[in-house]
């Protein structure tokens, strides 16, 4: 179609990109586009490809502390790991579960039919909440494992403030809408002239915590005064 652009979203289509075309820029909204190999620097990205990282790994340890408040005597705690995302926010959960004495199971989700199993593994494994790490293919699920979380009666945290407003429990990541507007920007200074490998890699601008109080109650869960301080929004 010989395009100007391609924006892509998570850490593996943009590398698929680059298998693809080593010309057009393409603007990549990530996980982790540093740890999965996809840029050579945050500052100077390099090569045709630059974008935003979304901090996925810091991230997706960071809800590990955000369960813990929320989940009184919590120990163990499962998470749902898309492996194409790549194993850095394994590495970085893993870190933070030794730090917050919990023992963390972490089970692969590779595509939709896998997400009983893995409810009932979390289930054997007794775990007491469920951590959703960042993948564009676990977002295209929340619905399903919104309903199994219900189900299963699994407090769970995800990334995105829509899991919530779809009945989920709680999201702690950036605000989506906000991420689309500010890789837009990106767009237009290199549709103007700007060169990808000059272009640095953005941030999100602000992490946002969104509870809802209607699922917590159904959990039988008292949300923390402390968390509902400092929540960005609380769903009633």
């Amino acid at each position: 179609m010989k395009v100007d652009l391609i924006m892509a979203f998570g850490d593996h289509a943009p590398r698929v990109l680059q298998e693809v075309t080593q010309t057009i820029p393409i603007v990549a909204i990530g996980d982790d586009v540093l740890g999965a190999g996809i840029i050579t620097s945050l500052s100077r990205p390099g090569g045709h490809t630059t974008g935003l990282t979304i901090l996925s790994p810091e991230l997706s340890a960071k809800r590990l502390e955000v369960l813990q408040e929320m989940v009184p005597g919590m120990s163990r705690v499962a998470a749902f790991w898309d492996p194409t995302t790549g194993a850095s926010q394994v590495a970085m959960a893993e870190n933070a579960a030794r730090i917050l004495k919990l023992k963390l199971q972490l089970l692969e989700i590779r595509r939709q039919e896998e997400l009983l199993g893995a409810f009932q593994a979390a289930r054997n494994g007794q775990a007491q909440a469920l951590n959703v790490f960042a993948s564009p293919l676990l977002a295209s699920l929340y619905r399903e494992i919104i309903i199994l979380a219900a189900e299963y009666r699994l407090p769970a945290i995800y990334q995105w403030r829509e899991h919530v407003e779809a009945g989920g429990l709680i999201s702690y990541g950036p605000n989506l809408a906000a991420l689309w507007r500010q890789s837009g920007v990106i767009v237009a200074k290199i549709l103007k002239g700007v060169a990808p490998s000059d272009q640095p890699v953005e941030q999100p601008s602000k992490i946002e915590l969104v509870l809802n109080a209607k699922t917590a109650k159904s959990l039988g869960l008292a949300i923390p005064p402390s968390m509902l301080v400092r929540a960005d929004d609380a769903i009633e």
